[in-house]
């Protein structure tokens, strides 16, 4: 994949892609708190920060190297 198109389609997934999992993400913590209640602040922690980490790993090599110049 060239520079050019990685850069649109990271755009396009920063602008459509990431509201789409913080609004999953949120319906995800929102269910385990109706489910099993309030999780001690350590466990909702982890839990978030893994949502956090999650979303980026399919995007690793989309994401990488859009920062460069066109060489």
């Amino acid at each position: 994949m060239d520079l050019k198109t990685r850069k649109r389609l990271s755009l396009l997934i920063l602008l459509l892609g990431l509201p789409g999992y913080i609004v999953i993400a949120w319906m995800l913590m929102a269910w385990i708190d109706d489910t099993w209640g309030r999780l001690p602040i350590w466990a909702e922690l982890l839990v978030v920060v893994g949502l956090g980490i999650i979303w980026i790993l399919p995007f690793k090599r989309v994401f990488s190297g859009i920062g460069k110049g066109e060489e």
